[in-house]
């Protein structure tokens, strides 16, 4: 598709975030469902932006995420360019659903595009191979938008799924192809999602959704004033000469918090449907995860390392070390080494309990995981007890870690790999592979990377408390700091 099919462009607004709580431990909240690696090492994050940019021609792209999510992001979205980056970026500070992210995204296109510009609305976590249909679809919503439709996209439903909203199809729009919304309807039980799928009149709700700016703007003002107004102060009171844009978050936080179907779709007279003749898959649990790997013929799949004994219908992810399964059926077995999810296949969709019940406890595995992003690299805990925390550092090429000193904790620094800028107190030097130094407590100490290799150190914690807030930040260059 080019920007000649319609009169107006295209823009892909792409929301990327989420909790981790269907896909733990492999998805936590420092490292949601976008950013886990498919079976062809791609992460959905990666997918759905290359899917943006199939139908967006010479069009920006635009990406609503939270600064936790935003490097890390920005590193993926870099390692798949192709010549110059068309990518932009909206920063909430917190989640609010959504309709107040929508809501952004359309009054920056308003302002950066025009009012007549359709936004193509996908969420990053969902796995779509089928581009040929996918792109006759967006063609098809594109019209529709143009014409003032608000445009959700139907997927034939495959089972009686309870876990999606449904979308039952109206009268058909002849002009332009698709159909209007005669009903949406909330998640069902099993008997009626049966009924659902038997009537041939209901499609699952995918959540992407196509309309043009100014009158998804002029929908939200009529349905869902208070979301409008409060989006209208947000967006009046950001420094949009930044890049990111980050939305200012006192205000920000003042928005309601609730989805764009509540607000607007569910309530619109002029809303469509585009029957999605594409595969679509929102990887909603581990069984959903399974189906994606070819099983032996005892029904087995298997990622990683895993011996099975006597075992059928199973699904084993083991990230690090080996796993044996003897005598046992229908099960999900993950490993991640700091965690492992034993479950199963009929209770998947259940494995959020355990996160609720982790975050009760305050356990760290609801978090992070061994290896913990960052926007200047990335550290791998390999020892966590409680006289000593031992870690190993990767720093990227050019990066700096904040300016900081620590309360409660001394730390050891010692290079395995390239050459390092460190700062200790008021003196400045050098370390390189098999050298060392000392950061007493209540020290200022900084890392950074002068060369064009990654630094690998390891860093040594001691004292008697080593979280993470024990960090007290005086400078740093991704915004860290107030």
């Amino acid at each position: 598709m080019n920007e000649t099919d319609t009169q107006t462009p295209l823009i892909p607004v792409i929301l990327s975030g989420g909790a981790g709580t269907r896909l733990w431990p492999v998805s936590r909240r420092a490292h949601p469902k976008p950013f886990m690696e498919l079976v062809d090492g791609e992460t959905l994050a990666e997918k759905t932006l290359l899917r943006a940019k199939a139908v967006a021609g010479n069009a920006p792209i635009l990406t609503i995420t939270s600064r936790d999510y935003y490097f890390y992001t920005r590193d993926l979205y870099a390692g798949l360019q192709n010549g110059t980056s068309h990518e932009r970026f909206l920063l909430e500070p917190v989640g609010r659903n959504t309709a107040p992210a929508i809501a952004l995204a359309a009054l920056c296109v308003k302002d950066n595009v025009g009012e007549d510009a359709s936004i193509l609305v996908m969420p990053a976590d969902h796995l779509i191979e089928d581009m040929k249909n996918f792109k006759a679809a967006v063609s098809e919503a594109r019209q529709l938008a143009s014409e003032g439709y608000l445009v959700t996209f139907g997927i034939h439903p495959t089972q009686a799924e309870t876990g999606y909203g449904y979308i039952r199809q109206g009268s058909a729009l002849s002009m332009s192809g698709g159909y209007r919304v005669a009903e949406f309807v909330e998640k069902p039980d099993e008997a009626t999602a049966i009924k659902y799928v038997e009537s041939g009149e209901y499609y699952w709700n995918s959540g992407i959704f196509c309309f043009q700016a100014g009158s998804f703007l002029e929908s939200l003002s009529r349905y869902a004033p208070d979301v409008y107004r409060a989006a209208a102060r947000v967006w009046e009171a950001t420094d949009k000469s930044k890049a990111p844009i980050e939305l200012p978050a006192e205000l920000f936080s003042e928005c309601p918090s609730i989805s764009v179907d509540y607000a607007v779709m569910e309530r619109a007279d002029n809303t469509a449907v585009v029957i999605g003749q594409f595969d679509w898959n929102d990887i909603g649990s581990w069984k959903a995860i399974s189906e994606l790997y070819t099983s032996d013929e005892s029904g087995n799949r298997i990622r990683g390392k895993a011996v099975m004994v006597e075992s059928k219908n199973c699904f084993v992810q083991a990230e690090t070390r080996m796993v044996a399964a003897v005598g046992v059926e229908n099960l999900v077995i993950v490993d991640t080494g700091d965690a492992l999810l034993v479950a199963d296949q009929d209770h998947a969709q259940d494995v959020k309990q355990v996160v609720t019940q982790l975050s009760e406890l305050k356990h760290a595995a609801v978090d992070f995981h061994q290896t913990v992003h960052r926007p200047w690299g990335s550290y791998t805990i390999l020892e966590d007890a409680e006289d000593c925390k031992v870690k190993r550092l990767t720093v990227k090429p050019g990066q700096v870690l904040s300016l900081q000193l620590h309360h409660r904790r001394a730390e050891h620094w010692t290079v395995v790999q390239g050459t390092a800028k460190v700062r200790v107190g008021d003196e400045e030097f050098l370390l390189n592979a098999n050298q060392s130094t000392y950061i007493p407590t209540e020290t200022l100490h900084r890392l950074e990377n002068p060369g064009d290799q990654d630094v690998h150190l390891i860093e040594v914690q001691t004292g008697d408390y080593f979280g993470e807030d024990d960090i007290e930040r005086l400078e740093d260059i991704y915004g860290r700091v107030e």
